[in-house]
């Protein structure tokens, strides 16, 4: 893939394009292009992939929601004639003036893989995902259910037409969406004074008086998102499903937390087989209003910027036992912090229970430790503190082989590259400048 150079304060850095951490199954390749509404459009998109020998595996359309006189198509390609497959991204842009929007590709080899360098670079591959709009899987329980699929394509529109900067748009959620967030609420809330961190009981009441946190009504993402923001800087952007996990955990890199809006199917208010609104702001809100906790998961996002794809596998893995299904120890106990911990009526008692087995957080482990998607983990990781945990990640990060350092500059909400003598200086200075507010605040105590 062809690479580019881009320049940040002054100093070149090569950058190549990147979509996935892993192959894409069977080489499939998928995109999103927006045509004109005009006689003939389509078909002189369809006839120069056939004229280059690339077949199309699945294609559908829809109304763009971005420009009324346009239409957006999603397709799934073989992906065996690559270079072909460059020059027809090229046409479409140039000669056919189409938008194309690529979902999923493999990098070059022997490249440092692309990744966003600003928070508004997160456009670029929030909607890479890797399950589109209402295309579900067949033992999925809204599979069969023409209301609720038309109802999740809503949610993928919402997510797909979403850029940073723009408000989370509102949605009003129906009578039976809002019974089955009931549920799962009344049946989690039973269970956090006993079963979950101190961390999340504190900030839950937070939630129910400036959220909307009830029984009775299920929280809009914007107001989550404010609040968040107030309390750490992180805020929520809305998705439309899985991304990849090297995409998932940039956006951790710059305290963006990439969040579904839709809810699971009411038929099993107790079961989804995919994060759903009930997992992330029921499971993930309260953590990421914490700041040792907001701390320790962006510092899992920047240790995976430019990683080799084996090391982005062991921080997802990393996140899994600890973000996801993390034990904690207060005093003589133990609690759960983990989002699939606290967003499983289920899970969330078995985890404490004497059923599975328990092991201290011992990163070079954890982050090879093979684990189930679909059912009870059968072995959960305890870290001492949120403070021990990040002090480990930082010492695993250091093993990442990648030719520079990150940080993540909140006042211009910028990753900086720290590659060069003037990168260091300003790092410095910086710190220079930190300690002297510091000891300033000290002799004052």
């Amino acid at each position: 893939m062809d690479s580019q150079h881009c320049k940040m304060n002054g100093d070149a850095f090569q950058e190549s394009r990147y979509i996935e951490d892993s192959p894409n199954k069977n080489g499939v390749i998928s995109l999103i292009f927006s045509l004109k509404e005009e006689v003939g459009a389509l078909a002189k998109v369809l006839r120069t992939f056939e004229e280059k020998g690339i077949n199309l595996t699945h294609i559908e359309s829809r109304p763009s929601r971005l420009n009324k006189d346009e239409y957006e198509f999603f397709i799934n390609l073989e992906g065996k004639n690559v270079p072909a497959l460059d020059q027809i991204i090229k046409s479409l842009r140039s000669d056919i003036g189409a938008t194309v929007h690529e979902l999923s590709r493999t990098k070059k080899k022997d490249t440092v893989p692309w990744f966003p360098r600003s928070i508004q670079e997160l456009d670029r591959f929030a909607n890479q995902i890797l399950s589109y709009g209402a295309e579900l899987d067949a033992d999925h329980p809204g599979f069969k259910d023409p209301v609720y699929r038309a109802r999740r394509k809503e949610f993928a529109d919402i997510a797909y037409n979403y850029r940073h900067g723009q408000p989370i748009p509102r949605v009003t959620y129906t009578e039976e969406e809002k019974k089955t967030w009931g549920t799962v609420f009344r049946e989690l809330k039973s269970l956090y004074p006993t079963h979950a961190c101190y961390e999340h009981n504190h900030v839950f009441p937070l939630l129910e008086k400036y959220c909307g946190y009830r029984e009775d009504n299920i929280p809009q993402l914007e107001d989550v998102s404010n609040f968040l923001q107030s309390c750490t800087g992180f805020r929520l952007r809305p998705v439309a499903g899985l991304l990849s996990s090297r995409d998932f955990l940039a956006g951790l890199a710059f305290r963006v937390f990439h969040s579904t809006q839709y809810i699971r199917h009411s038929s099993k208010p107790m079961y989804t087989p995919e994060p759903d609104i009930c997992h992330e702001l029921l499971g993930h809100v309260p953590l990421f209003a914490d700041p040792s906790f907001a701390q320790f998961s962006q510092e899992i996002g920047l240790a995976s910027l430019g990683a080799p794809d084996d090391f982005i596998e062991k921080l997802a893995t990393v996140y899994w036992f600890t973000v996801e299904f993390g034990l904690c120890k207060e005093g003589d106990s133990l609690k759960a912090y983990g989002a699939g911990l606290l967003s499983s009526f289920g899970e969330l008692q078995y985890c404490l229970s004497s059923k599975p087995e328990i092991q201290p957080l011992v990163l070079e482990k954890t982050s090879v430790q093979k684990y189930p998607v679909t059912e009870f983990q059968p072995i959960y990781y305890v870290a001492e503190s949120f403070k021990d945990a990040k002090e480990k990640l930082r010492k695993f990060a250091q093993t990442i082989p990648r030719p520079f350092s990150v940080r993540y500059n909140p006042y211009t909400q910028r990753i900086e590259v720290l590659d060069n003598a003037k990168q260091l200086k300003n790092l410095a200075d910086t710190i220079n400048s930190e300690i002297g507010i510091l000891c300033n605040a000290l002799q004052k105590i």
